[in-house]
């Protein structure tokens, strides 16, 4: 890889049982969102990046494989390191797992230090998304 290749980091939260299709259609959004157009771009690598809590959602495994990308879990640490460049924050989330946003504190620890929000966190139908950029290693 070159030195000006980037690299995307999507960060899902997701309700239990959450469908593949809610977060196909979300990614998709916040991808849009984010200036990307599903177009793959040869200076770009991209994964799902998410809670290692999420790891029994079937809904993350299908669709990252829809979407044909890795899915990377992440632990407390790297989410907790990711936390303070968090733009917004959950109540339910800090309830649940003490971190303003599973979605951009994923997205950001997935894209590495220095990564920025391109999108941040958006929701729907039991789904949050948010869209980092870092270099890629």
């Amino acid at each position: 890889m070159g030195r000006d290749e980037m690299k995307i980091a999507i960060g899902i939260g997701c309700r239990k049982g959450c469908s593949s299709e809610a977060i196909v259609a979300l990614v998709r959004r916040a991808l849009e969102r984010a200036g990307f157009d599903g177009a793959q771009r040869e200076d770009t690598t991209a994964a799902i990046f998410t809670h290692q809590a999420k790891r029994i959602e079937a809904g993350l495994f299908a669709a990252a494989a829809e979407l044909a990308l890795p899915l990377v879990f992440l632990d407390e640490e790297s989410l907790r390191a990711a936390a303070p460049r968090a733009a917004s924050k959950s109540e339910k989330v800090m309830a649940l797992f003490d971190l303003p946003s599973i979605a951009e504190t994923a997205a950001l620890a997935g894209a590495g230090a220095g990564a920025t929000l391109l999108a941040p966190r958006i929701s729907a139908a039991g789904v949050s998304c948010a869209i980092a950029k870092g270099a890629a290693p």
